[in-house]
């Protein structure tokens, strides 16, 4: 499987889910979707756009219809609890 086969879901975006979901931009890994309880996609943009750690990202970054828009892919977020609820495998 080649990294541009790979498709993940990442559940949480503090600091951790923003450096997985950089690097699986930079390896071409599909991120088919993100979950995060406390942080709505509107926030998700501030929060991956100006990252204080690891700078700036300088890509294009934007929300709308609850999905998060990173360089014109549509990657859908969702705000569950418990992420067993989330139909990854439909993603």
């Amino acid at each position: 499987m080649s990294s541009s086969d790979a498709k993940i879901g990442i559940n949480g975006f503090g600091r951790i889910g923003r450096l997985v979901f950089r690097c699986a931009l930079e390896q071409g890994v599909q991120i088919v979707g993100i979950n995060d309880p406390f942080i709505p996609a509107e926030y998700m943009v501030y929060m991956f756009k100006y990252d204080s750690t690891h700078g700036r990202f300088k890509g294009e970054v934007s929300a709308k219809d609850g999905k998060l828009i990173v360089n014109g892919i549509e990657i859908s977020v969702f705000t569950e609890k418990e992420p067993s609820h989330i139909p990854w495998g439909q993603l």
